[in-house]
């Protein structure tokens, strides 16, 4: 859910993660106190002394139901951002209230979307080392940065705890563009950033972004919809592998597909005031 971004530019065609995991673990263990004092583990392939290998069952000691619970609040003064709004266009509705129809009784579950992480985990916090101190007051996360309805990132995730998967319904601004009329690549590399980061949060306590490798296919007019399917691949060795297609409404178009890495890292109680 927070993420420490080691990749390209997300304008390129085809990214590939900035580092290999040799690397990655060396800016882990350079950057954050955290990784250096538990350097007696061993985690990472190929690279040892890094972080504690830890098993999403006993180690990290948090149920997907659990996680979903603390996470899904359902009784806040919070705005939930997911919520339908006069932006919308007919398919973003169709599809939202398809899915809708599907937490009754298939099993899915509508995530709310508040404007910063923060306000998902209270009562918890990043592990000691990896927190950075800030004076700032207005916390947004970056696809909650554009206030304007229908004019950023207009988008709902509804996620499924038992097949570990993901869908992200996804309809791009005008404030998105990149070539004309078209979003930005860098708007939909973000937007599976986020749904990636959603869904290894709950499916087994992933924290950071270790890679994310994006190859797109065609580009997504502003105002349509983009329908953004990821899947857990496996977890193992404290990392959560993850791969994501973004296709057309009527699925006749693939936009993008991606595949993303996390690193498996429980939050801890915050006992601050």
């Amino acid at each position: 859910m927070f993420k420490v971004l080691m990749r390209r530019p997300y304008t390129q065609m085809q990214q590939e993660s900035a580092s290999s995991p040799a690397q990655c673990s060396a800016m882990i263990r350079r950057d954050f106190p955290v990784a250096a004092r538990l350097s007696h583990h061993r985690v990472l392939s190929g690279v040892p002394h890094v972080l504690p290998r830890l098993t999403s069952a006993s180690a990290f000691g948090s149920s997907t139901e659990s996680l979903v619970s603390r996470f899904c609040v359902e009784k806040t003064d919070l705005k939930d951002y997911v919520l339908p709004n006069a932006s919308w266009f007919p398919d973003m509705l169709s599809m939202y209230q398809e899915f809708l129809e599907k937490t009754k009784a298939d099993g899915w579950l509508k995530l709310p979307s508040f404007k910063s992480n923060r306000d998902h985990i209270q009562g918890l916090k990043i592990p000691s080392g990896f927190a950075v101190s800030s004076d700032q007051g207005d916390w947004r996360i970056f696809i909650r940065c554009i206030q304007a309805e229908g004019q950023g990132y207009e988008y709902v995730i509804f996620f499924h705890p038992t097949k570990k998967k993901s869908v992200c319904l996804f309809q791009p601004g005008p404030y998105l563009e990149g070539s004309p009329g078209c979003a930005h690549g860098g708007s939909l590399a973000a937007m599976m950033d986020e749904t990636f980061s959603k869904t290894a949060y709950l499916a087994g306590e992933g924290l950071f972004t270790l890679s994310l490798n994006v190859r797109f296919k065609n580009f997504i007019p502003v105002g349509s919809l983009a329908v953004l399917n990821v899947d857990v691949e496996k977890i193992e060795d404290q990392k959560i592998y993850m791969s994501c297609v973004t296709w057309s409404r009527d699925k006749q178009t693939v936009y993008a597909k991606s595949s993303g890495v996390f690193l498996q890292l429980p939050l801890e109680e915050d006992s601050s005031p």
